[in-house]
């Protein structure tokens, strides 16, 4: 057996704060639909957190893994990028509250030691849940998206369920601009569904390589607070309850005991993929905001990033981002940072023969999307303008996708996984 322990801290935010996810929406909070959380499972002397925020600062999640308990490189920390959290991500402009923010900080540390101090003899098993059919592609109609649906159970040593970890790739966008109460959106969904079939566990959700990938709309269907009566509560519990219930039917089988944990660090370059210069994009946008209202509450946001970066002609620079790899047992647990592509994602699913794997993203930091090669000649809002909102100088480069799966690959090959034999049934 092994030891493991889970822990769960609230972090919804008070009324009043304001929220993070889409650029037209200024409104604060007015209330909570439901709790926000920050999840914890440490097994042996690593742990996987996930958050119920957009996405984490680099800086804060090194905090978090340097504070907490646990070694720093044995920690990954999760965003579930729920659309409807406070403002978390000093790069967007605007909104930071710095007391929700130590809160948060703190509600990490404390969710992993306590999740460490909660140990107790304890046994793993894996299975895939079947395809719940939940995700479409969002840039291409019929496209390919992440079916897979991991799901792995801790039981203690009396055999009963201490703790469900599952993953699906589906945007957790699931509620549009015009709603103004803190929520998990589907996810919250989820894990009710599978925390009512196990009472007394506790069921944490890790978003997959979901940047191409929601529930039918395009991303340009949030660029306004229009209401829709398909991003509503009770479409979100729909769902959410199909997936949560699809988790459940996964088989379980054993894995083993070994325990281990590797990361890296990844230079990623930009591409300014703006034809014009930004002083003149600036001037055009305000014109623009000035004679379309609907779009002004956008248009600004575009104004002040041009402004921002404006005075770097040649855009030069890099980002780097951390790649960490878990194997609990001979199941591999995936961490890549950003908005990922379903096709980045199956590419290391392929690489592990698709055996069984947790292979997510939002992992340590959200620096906006990073589009396969493959992506680039489509344009869309995820190449060309998402960076925009989330306050980075331009897009990632060709090829920054490739470089983080091939990183993640060859920790895989590094940690010499020895993956069970289990079918997707």
């Amino acid at each position: 057996m092994i030891k493991a322990g889970v822990s769960l801290v609230d972090i919804t935010p008070p009324a009043g704060l304001k929220m993070s996810g889409f650029a037209a929406r200024t409104e604060p909070a007015t209330g909570a639909h439901d709790a926000l959380t920050v999840r914890a499972l440490a097994v042996e002397d690593t742990a996987i957190l996930v958050a119920d925020v957009l996405g984490f600062d680099e800086a804060m999640s090194e905090r978090v893994r340097q504070r907490c308990t646990l070694p720093a490189n044995r920690v990954i920390l999760a965003a579930l990028h729920n659309h409807g959290g406070p403002c978390v991500l000093p790069r967007i402009a605007g909104g930071i509250d710095p007391t929700y923010m130590q809160r948060l900080e703190d509600a990490c540390v404390e969710a992993i030691d306590r999740a460490v101090a909660s140990q107790q003899r304890a046994t793993l098993s894996i299975g895939m849940g079947p395809d719940p059919d939940v995700a479409r592609n969002r840039r291409h109609a019929g496209g390919i998206v992440d079916p897979a649906l991991p799901v792995l159970r801790v039981r203690n040593e009396a055999g009963a369920v201490i703790a469900v970890l599952t993953s699906y790739a589906c945007h957790p966008v699931v509620l549009s601009a015009d709603n103004l109460l803190w929520t998990a959106d589907y996810p919250h969904y989820v894990r009710t569904t599978i925390e009512q079939a196990y009472p007394g566990a506790m069921a944490i959700f890790l978003t997959g390589c979901t940047g191409d990938a929601n529930t039918g709309h395009s991303a340009y269907a949030s660029q306004t607070l229009s209401h829709s009566a398909d991003r509503t509560f009770a479409i979100a519990e729909k769902l959410g309850q199909k997936i949560g219930n699809a988790a459940i039917a996964a088989p379980e089988l054993p894995v083993g005991e070994d325990i281990a944990a590797t990361d890296c660090w990844v230079e990623l370059g930009f591409e300014r993929r703006e034809s014009r210069p930004l002083p003149e994009l600036a001037a055009a946008w305000r014109a623009e905001a000035a004679a379309h209202p609907k779009k002004r509450l956008l248009l600004e946001h575009w104004n002040r990033w041009a402004e921002k970066w404006a005075a770097i002609e040649t855009l030069g620079g890099s980002w780097t981002g951390r790649v960490s790899v878990l194997d609990w047992g001979g199941i591999p647990l995936v961490g890549l940072p950003g908005e990922i592509f379903a096709q980045t994602g199956l590419s290391v699913r392929a690489a592990l023969k698709q055996a069984p794997a947790f292979v997510f993203s939002y992992a340590d930091s959200l620096p906006g999307y990073i589009p396969p090669v493959d992506e680039f000649q489509y344009g869309g809002y995820e190449v060309e303008e998402a960076h925009r909102y989330i306050g980075m100088p331009a897009t990632f480069a060709p090829g920054s996708a490739e470089a983080l799966a091939q990183a993640a690959i060859s920790l895989l090959e590094s940690v010499h996984s020895n993956l069970p034999a289990v079918g997707d049934s």
